[in-house]
């Protein structure tokens, strides 16, 4: 069996990583999405519902932001020395923006006359930290300069075109998200406000679908024959097939004012997007060389830290559906603030 480890436990690190990054995607999306939306909210008193629908769970969502990145750290270092110097600047960008929407939900509902400050930095922070995040997917999909395991491009290397659209595409994700958990958890002129936003969101979001569709695969020759290759072709068919439907289902359920589907097929077309992603870039944690086998740590410290992970996942799962649940039909959180 131990012959086995050296393959074995880099693909389920890499399993534990994929769902922390995505379930962080999902649940920190909303209310990044949902401090995107903040200035353009109707009136003062939906800001504050906005918010209070947000409260409880916010802080809790980035703990799987953490478990993403000590996670990279300690089971595939090779991989963690060469992103962090890649992304250095976006990374420090995204932390401040993380920090200044922190804040801003500590001191808002505190303060009186400085509450247009911390509006701005609660709608700034989470702005800056979404397009951030986007930039960073369009930065590992567009892959890194690497020479001898080690980062050999410069600072400013991610900042290209499908990087920048790559950001306002997934922004737009997030606001759709946004707009659906505001369906779900509001009311009257805010619940109207955002079946009308969900409406534009989806089909920014379709469009940015399109684009990739396009432009990832004649940009890079590799994913373009895993996806057009005969024997995948109709094998991967699925992918885009269910994510035009789920489009197709957000758009439907937006018209017929539909509470839960508009947020639960939003999860879905993220859900596809993310397979289309792992199914374009498998097996490379750094693309386009180092896979990872390449990057993953000692069989014997990955078989340590799993000893650790095994019970330490279920209850960080376990944690957030019931926080989620004991909280879900409380209308007014102001008083987690």
């Amino acid at each position: 069996m131990s012959e086995y480890l050296p393959t074995i436990l880099p693909l389920v690190w890499a399993a534990i990583l994929v769902l922390g990054v995505f379930i962080y995607v999902l649940l920190d999306g909303f209310d990044l999405g949902i401090g995107i939306l903040f200035p353009f909210a109707p009136n003062h008193d939906c800001r504050d519902k906005m918010m209070n629908s947000v409260a409880p769970y916010w802080d809790g969502n980035e703990t799987w932001l953490v478990l993403g990145g000590g996670g990279l750290l300690a089971a595939f270092p090779m991989a963690y020395a060469i992103f962090l110097p890649a992304l250095y600047l976006p990374v420090i960008l995204m932390l401040a923006g993380l920090i200044l929407r922190g804040v801003a939900f500590e001191f808002r509902y505190k303060a009186d006359t400085s509450r247009w400050m911390w509006d701005a930095a609660f709608a700034g922070g989470s702005t800056l930290a979404a397009l951030i995040q986007g930039a960073a997917v369009g930065a590992f999909i567009q892959g890194f300069d690497v020479k001898d395991g080690a980062y050999a491009g410069g600072a400013f290397d991610w900042l290209t075109p499908f990087v920048l659209v790559t950001a306002v595409a997934l922004a737009a994700g997030y606001v759709l998200l946004a707009c659906g958990w505001l369906i779900m958890k509001s009311d009257g002129e805010l619940r109207d406000w955002a079946y009308k936003v969900g409406g534009y969101a989806i089909f920014a979001v379709a469009a940015f679908i399109v684009v990739f569709s396009i432009w990832t695969p004649l940009a890079h020759e590799d994913i373009a024959a895993r996806w057009f290759h005969p024997g995948n072709l109709v094998m991967l068919s699925p992918v885009p097939v269910l994510t035009a439907l789920a489009v197709v289902g957000v758009w439907y359920a937006l018209k017929q004012r539909w509470t839960y589907l508009p947020f639960l097929l939003s999860i879905l077309i993220f859900m596809l997007c993310y397979t289309g992603l792992a199914v374009s870039l498998f097996p490379f944690i750094i693309p386009p060389e180092v896979t990872i086998w390449d990057a993953a740590a000692a069989p014997e410290s990955q078989l340590f830290m799993l000893y650790g992970a095994i019970p330490l996942v279920p209850i960080i799962v376990g944690y957030t559906i019931y926080s989620y649940y004991s909280m879900w039909h409380v209308k007014d959180h102001s008083a987690y603030h």
